[in-house]
């Protein structure tokens, strides 16, 4: 009988009540585990509990089959293990019974933890026991040889997980193990391999990380790697030396031991690899192997071929693109140029993790628009296409491969049944591209799109025709012929998503050709405008969108003039006073009043009938550039057409630009604390009781700036601070009247959760 610490006993005791006590398939020794209360017998039989004890006792049985009597094994133990109480012999047959089972099921063949494949030398004529550990740690003492045939044997015993608990308690076996490696790698691979495939077996459960990092294994595999691939470039340099010789023999020989060289060398990159992987769940333990470089030694074993070591890499690369520092590290590294190399390829798990290691920022599309093909992989391909998509610098590099027809394949493929987010989210995104959208209309393509769209009032297809509408050029033009099909679906109770792509639609055909007040009339159009453009009428998003068409069809002098009588004008300084904190509303309100005071009917009822021209000069100052432009531009035009505004926008103009001027004269004005350097030494002015305009010699006469008289307008303020000043005729600024503004809007972007 052996008499176990309690600790270990209680270790099995949770294995049994959990079920997960498992026996090594080639021992013919079963556990038979047991609690109970030490008893003291008195004279008369009756027990006296005593301290309550948890022991274990280990009974070898030399044959367990299904031809075994479990009851009268069950009562051989009790009687040979007299610490086990008689009453417990239905648990001990109970047990026995399962162990006979478990026993069968287990023949089956097990593999090692996170699926690290054995490799060669691994092979052994003898079974190891974990009752010879002792024998094994001798092993190690010896010669190489020696110590190799220890390890493996060992390795044999930590391959089954169940081994593993009391692997850990032998502090003697690890700690020589972690000795011989750290002493000896350099003089065997197949040692260090060996060696530190045990350890990996620990390091596969995240409960035995600390046993592993208190040997520092990690460290010492960093060591051994970077070591390795030393090795491996002075093995490139000889190869290519004895290739640049001539002697094709001596360079057949040299590479013949070159591949032998090289599988050994993959085999322990891949464990240490493996192991250094699972010990990074802990961020920083991660953190100290970026510190020692780890990305760029990932990146460089990139430049293998073994298919297996790749898959290990790249997935450790993903791992590690988790966080900014490592992306850069791998960008400086050129990782993706590399990376591209492996697309597409045949084996399969490395299509997959390259696929995923996807650096948003640095990706190309090259090589994964033949992956679109791939059934298998498409949608993981398709999600990382959207992203980069999403990047308008790479947007245009999707026209110059065949990704664009294969996706509008697909897209019609789907017929009238819904379509997968990602391939749609992924077409919104293209389509915001001006050579993209010319791509996607090549042949048929507009067609189909419009067709799918109108008859499944598909929002997500409309919201793609809009981003391929908003481009000049030829793809503009080819909307002439569903201008009718857009607009009416705004005169029936659609969704308000649709209405608003279809508007937007509209709103972005700026055709010099098409007659907008025949699509007003036919359609009805005027009215639904006027009314959604009340506030709190619909959402914000679609009264946008209603502005901005009111912009595109006032550009028409007949359809401004519809406008105007309609009483559109004043719903739009109504809605500006309301959206006065909104930017794009303001900027596409004003825009709007720009395009009508072009044409003189709507020019004269904003400058007589309504106040825009003071809101306008209220808004010449605004914060936001582009309102500033357009407001100047439309005030310009409108000092041109009426006088009194005219002297009131420049008299504006003057007062901003000289404002701190007009401060400074202000304060003077109103005590006699002025400012010191208008004073001479004795306190007196300069100019004494004179006026400093009075003073024409104190100006530049040269060139006719200062006119004879000596006065100054403000003309020439506002001309000087323009920059004007030379140009003939009109008041500054006024040259920008001809000029056609027109604002793009934002191109619709999918957003995608992914």
């Amino acid at each position: 009988m052996e008499k176990l610490q309690a600790e270990d006993a209680r270790y099995l005791k949770r294995k049994v009540k959990g079920g997960s006590l498992d026996v090594h398939p080639t021992e013919k020794a079963l556990i038979v585990q047991y609690e109970l209360e030490a008893t003291i017998l008195g004279e008369m039989g009756d027990p006296m509990v005593g301290e309550r004890k948890e022991c274990q006792k280990i009974i070898r049985l030399k044959s367990l089959n299904a031809n075994t009597d479990i009851a009268t094994l069950a009562r051989k133990v009790v009687e040979e293990c007299r610490l086990i109480h008689p009453s417990k012999l239905p648990e001990v047959e109970q047990l026995l019974f399962y162990l006979l089972n478990r026993k069968k099921s287990d023949k089956r063949e097990k593999h090692p933890p996170r699926d690290l494949a054995p490799f060669e030398g691994m092979e052994l004529d003898e079974e190891a026991n974990i009752n010879r550990i002792d024998h094994y740690v001798e092993l190690l003492y010896e010669d190489i040889p020696e110590k190799v045939r220890g390890a493996t044997l060992i390795l044999h015993l930590a391959r089954n997980p169940d081994n593993l608990e009391e692997l850990l308690q032998n502090e003697t076996a690890l700690g020589a193990l972690a000795r011989v490696l750290r002493e000896d790698w350099k003089q065997s691979v197949d040692l260090a391999t060996t060696i530190i495939y045990v350890f990996f077996c620990f390091s596969s459960f995240s409960q035995f990380h600390g046993q592993v990092t208190h040997y520092k294994i990690g460290a010492l595999c960093m060591n051994i790697i970077e070591h390795e691939l030393k090795r491996y470039d002075l093995w490139q340099d000889e190869l290519q030396k004895k290739a640049n010789q001539n002697v094709k023999k001596e360079h057949e020989k040299a590479f013949k031991k070159y591949q032998g060289l090289l599988i050994k060398q993959e085999q322990l990159l891949q464990v240490a690899l493996h192991l250094l992987l699972n010990l990074a769940e802990d961020t920083r333990t991660e953190l100290k192997m970026r510190n020692k470089n780890i990305v760029h030694t990932l990146v460089k074993t990139l430049d293998r071929e073994d298919e297996e070591l790749l898959v290990l890499v790249v997935s450790f690369l993903k791992k590690l693109s988790i966080f900014l520092e490592n992306k850069n590290d791998m960008a400086e590294t050129y990782a993706v140029e590399k990376l591209a190399r492996l697309l597409p390829c045949k084996h399969e798990d490395l299509l997959n993790t390259t696929l995923r290691l996807h650096l948003i920022n640095k990706l190309r599309s090259l090589g994964l628009n033949t992956s679109l093909s791939d059934e298998s992989q498409r949608q993981l391909c398709m999600c990382i296409l959207y992203h980069i998509s999403v990047d308008d610098r790479f947007k245009s590099m999707f026209a110059y491969t065949d990704c664009i027809p294969q996706l509008m394949k697909m897209l019609f493929d789907c017929g009238e049944s819904p379509m997968d987010p990602e391939l749609i989210s992924f077409c919104i995104n293209l389509a915001a591209n001006k050579r993209n959208a010319q791509v996607i209309c090549e042949g048929n393509g507009l067609k189909m799109l419009m067709k799918r769209g109108l008859k499944l009032k598909d929002v997500l297809t409309m919201k793609m025709i809009r981003n391929v509408s908003q481009h000049d050029g030829p793809t503009k033009n080819l909307f002439i012929d569903y201008v009718g099909d857009l607009a009416a679906q705004t005169g029936v109770q659609e969704r308000e998503e649709y209405v608003i792509e279809c508007l937007g639609t509209l709103a972005n055909l700026t055709i010099p050709d098409l007659d907008w007040e025949l699509v007003l009339k036919e359609y009805n159009l005027v009215p639904f405008l006027k009314d959604h453009l009340k506030p709190g009428s619909a959402e914000d998003d679609l009264i946008l969108e209603v502005v901005i068409m009111i912009g595109t069809v006032s550009m028409d002098d007949s359809c401004a003039a519809m406008m105007a009588k309609s009483g559109i004008i004043s719903a739009l300084i109504e809605l500006l006073n309301s959206q006065q904190e909104d930017d794009e509303f303001v900027c596409q309100i004003v825009y709007v009043f720009y395009q009508m005071v072009f044409h003189q009917a709507t020019r004269d009822v904003i400058i007589k009938d309504t106040q825009a021209p003071a809101y306008l000069i209220d808004l010449m100052h605004d914060k936001n550039a582009e309102i500033r432009k357009v407001c100047d531009n439309t005030l310009d035009i409108i000092a041109e057409y009426d006088e009194e505004w005219g002297r009131k926008i420049q008299s504006e103009k003057f007062r901003w630009h000289n404002s701190q001027w007009l401060e400074m004269v202000d304060n003077r004005a109103m005590g006699d604390d002025g400012e010191p350097f208008m004073y001479g030494d004795d306190g007196e002015p300069f100019m004494h009781n004179g006026d400093i305009l009075e003073r024409p010699d104190l100006f530049y006469s040269a060139d006719g700036i200062i006119p004879a008289d000596s006065t100054i307008s403000t003309e020439f303020f506002i001309g000087y601070q323009n920059g004007d000043m030379g140009q003939a005729g009109g008041f500054p600024g006024a040259g920008a009247v001809s000029t056609v503004l027109h604002y793009p809007r934002r191109p619709s972007t999918a957003i995608l959760e992914l």
